[in-house]
């Protein structure tokens, strides 16, 4: 009897060492770095996949926030990490303008990550706080035009496509405000709710629940038509500045060099987690994001757009990092 049992623990241990990849998979740490701090859409969106992540690809997922330098400590510490698999990087819309941004990058986002997957997008929206003395986004031109670099708005950091998007509707308009970059979208929603800056512009997603809350009033949206859930404000054309939409966007890179078995795992595992109905409803319905979670490839023609596109406007606009 003892013998039989020592055979079978035997057997079963060798199957085990002849299949590796399960037993990493089994026993292993997966991380998911986020560039930006606690409580932004960026770090709302790893959290919500990390669940469905970790039951996919059988390994313990963990989310690390690493800010600072509109995302590009987090991404270099991604790429500069071994690519076996076990280090990710889930970034936002900054990521395309760290080349402009920065003096000189620690890394080339264009050769240094492999492209994993584009998540989706949310309209960019302009929110403040219920007392202050805007009803709308014409308002806030009056006040701006009158006390020139009076009226403060937050955003979730320089050269983000929300503080791009704001310079281009302030030129456009005639008027200078002052711009207050935050590490996180969580920390510039704490200071709009509090009154610290006369607004903020953020992502849909992220200020959807403080409206809903009534924390937060919406002054404008940037998408090419308005949300379901903010059906009485303004797109950016409606209130007199057409062509300025701007959609925040989340994407997952792996370092360059990361086996392409275990970039489509992940890609495969992302898409089946976030669509989930409980995923999918949170995501479409309560943050009315756009889902894509696209393909690697479609993700890598993409970004190359963004990086051209925002790149430009922030040499223009001679933006320096927080």
């Amino acid at each position: 009897m003892n013998q039989i049992t020592r055979r079978a623990g035997l057997g079963a241990m060798a199957g085990l060492l002849a299949a590796p990849g399960l037993l990493r998979a089994q026993t292993s740490t997966i991380r998911i770095v986020v560039p930006f701090g606690p409580g932004g859409s960026t770090d709302a969106v790893a959290r919500l996949a990390s669940a469905g992540l970790q039951q996919r690809l059988g390994a313990t997922v963990v989310v690390e926030n690493r800010s600072g330098a509109a995302g590009s400590i987090g991404a270099d510490i991604v790429a500069k990490a071994r690519p076996d698999g076990q280090t990710w990087l889930l970034t936002f819309d900054s990521h395309a303008t760290i080349p402009a941004l920065l003096r000189n990058p620690p890394f080339n986002v264009l050769t240094d990550l492999d492209p994993v997957m584009l998540i989706g997008g949310s309209p960019y929206a302009v929110a403040t706080r219920p007392d202050k003395p805007y009803r709308n986004f014409a308002d806030v031109v009056a006040a701006a035009r009158a006390r020139p670099d009076g009226v403060s708005y937050g955003s979730t950091g320089n050269g983000t496509l929300g503080h791009l998007s704001m310079i281009r509707v302030s030129e456009a308009a005639g008027a200078r405000m002052t711009h207050v970059p935050y590490r996180s979208g969580g920390l510039a929603v704490n200071d709009a709710v509090a009154g610290h800056v006369e607004m903020m512009i953020g992502s849909a997603a992220l200020l959807l629940p403080h409206i809903t809350g009534g924390s937060l009033r919406p002054l404008l949206q940037f998408g090419p038509q308005r949300l379901t859930r903010l059906a009485d404000t303004q797109t950016a054309a409606e209130a007199g500045f057409p062509n300025m939409e701007a959609e925040a966007w989340w994407a997952v890179f792996a370092p360059k060099g990361t086996p392409a078995d275990q970039v489509n795992r992940m890609n495969a595992a992302l898409r089946e987690a976030l669509s989930e109905e409980r995923a999918r409803t949170v995501m479409t319905e309560t943050q009315q994001a756009r889902l894509v979670l696209s393909t690697p490839a479609e993700l890598g023609t993409f970004f190359k757009g963004q990086v051209e596109t925002w790149g430009g406007l922030v040499r223009a606009a001679n933006i320096q990092p927080d």
